[in-house]
């Protein structure tokens, strides 16, 4: 933190986004500390008046804290483009038996793409978000510093150009101390709880939302073998490793073990169980994924050779070492040094070396392990799933 504002940014205007959270609002006021002209920019990207959406309490808190921090507020709706970019893409997916995070469209698409777009035309010479993330002078995307909150990850998509034009005010601290600046700087909403989920879906049942747009079909659930040990809803509203709301019991051949899921078997309608955390058909000892993005363009590396990096396959996931090559068609081929557990299809592929983040694509298939793995491992190589 500075003494003071700083005399050499007064001829940049900065366009905020606010989202009415704690983090938005402490990047705003990190940026007026720093000499900026600041004005903030509220989008909603989803209308639903059922309870479960909180856009209008959100918009009342971002013009509370624009009133609080003395800075003009810009509301936009880009529900539309949110609808045909972002939650198009997130119904195809589910409905092809994969499982999207349109948390990562979302930031290419609509944050980092329409309303990049919008701050500029507001006259905006740059846009701020409240992601926990850095950018290195050369346009490099680096982890935040608390690994607790590093957003990198949902960030991979976004372009070099795009992230030029950006600035990440807090991806040099952490939750607790943005929060205490909450606090000290009179900001209401520095108690204000994390947002989660996804935003369009907020707190209420998964399921129950997406047999809105996907109508279920119920069919068998059943083991690897065939034999039938339950039901389910609809293939849609289930994704690789879930253990809660299967409803299944105990049975006569199984063991006391939770059930998992282990896959689905679109053309019997059937969702695949299996039971106890280590079982082979939960473990990958690698994917393919493409197409992948990279931030900087495609590491020397792959060409004609391989990448030794790390990846993440989930959010919050520890780094997990591995090789890359490349595929004829550009996809990745990755083999993890270790095995690694309920690796998603249509989830994403995103790859680091050390704090940069060099880009991602999403998880075409998983190659499974072949044999029973040991507590917190698996087992060999077999045959791709």
């Amino acid at each position: 933190m500075t003494d003071g504002p700083d005399k050499s940014n007064h001829d940049t205007t900065v366009i905020c986004a606010i989202s009415g959270g704690v983090d938005s609002a402490v990047a705003a006021w990190l940026l007026l500390r720093e000499g900026y002209r600041v004005e903030g920019l509220h989008m909603t990207n989803w209308e639903d008046d059922d309870g479960y959406c909180t856009a209008a309490q959100d918009l009342r808190d971002a013009r509370q804290i624009c009133t609080d921090l003395g800075i003009p507020l810009h509301p936009v709706n880009f529900t539309r483009e949110y609808r045909d970019r972002v939650f198009a893409d997130f119904l195809r997916e589910y409905a092809a038996g994969r499982t999207p995070n349109p948390d990562v469209l979302c930031n290419r698409e609509i944050k980092f793409g329409v309303m990049l777009e919008y701050a500029q035309r507001l006259g905006g010479g740059l846009l701020a978000t409240g992601h926990y993330a850095r950018i290195r002078a050369d346009g490099c995307l680096l982890k935040g510093v608390d690994p607790g909150k590093d957003q990198s990850y949902f960030l991979h998509q976004v372009s070099r150009e795009a992230l030029a034009r950006t600035r990440f005010p807090l991806g040099d601290r952490v939750k607790a101390e943005v929060r205490r600046i909450a606090n000290q700087a009179g900001l209401a909403v520095y108690d204000k709880p994390d947002s989660t989920g996804i935003c369009f879906i907020g707190e209420r049942p998964f399921r129950e939302f997406l047999a809105r747009f996907i109508p279920g079909q119920p069919g068998d659930a059943m083991t690897p073998a065939g034999q039938v040990v339950g039901t389910h809803e609809g293939l849609a509203g289930y994704t690789l490793g879930q253990r809660q709301g299967l409803g299944i019991g105990g049975w006569a051949g199984g063991t006391h073990e939770p059930w998992f899921v282990a896959g689905k078997d679109a053309a019997r309608n059937a969702l695949i169980v299996v039971q106890g955390r280590a079982h082979p058909l939960l473990w990958s000892i690698g994917l393919t994924a493409g197409p992948v993005h990279w931030i900087t363009g495609p590491p020397a590396a792959l060409d004609g050779g391989e990448l030794r990096c790390c990846v993440k396959t989930r959010y919050r996931q520890a780094d997990i070492d591995c090789t890359v090559h490349r595929l004829a068609d550009d996809s990745l081929n990755v083999r993890f040094d270790s095995p690694q557990w309920a690796v998603t299809p249509g989830q994403y592929a995103v790859f680091y070396a050390r704090d940069e983040c060099l880009g991602g694509g999403p998880i075409m298939r998983a190659v499974r392990s072949g044999a029973p793995a040991p507590a917190g491992t698996a087992g060999s190589l077999a045959t791709p799933a």
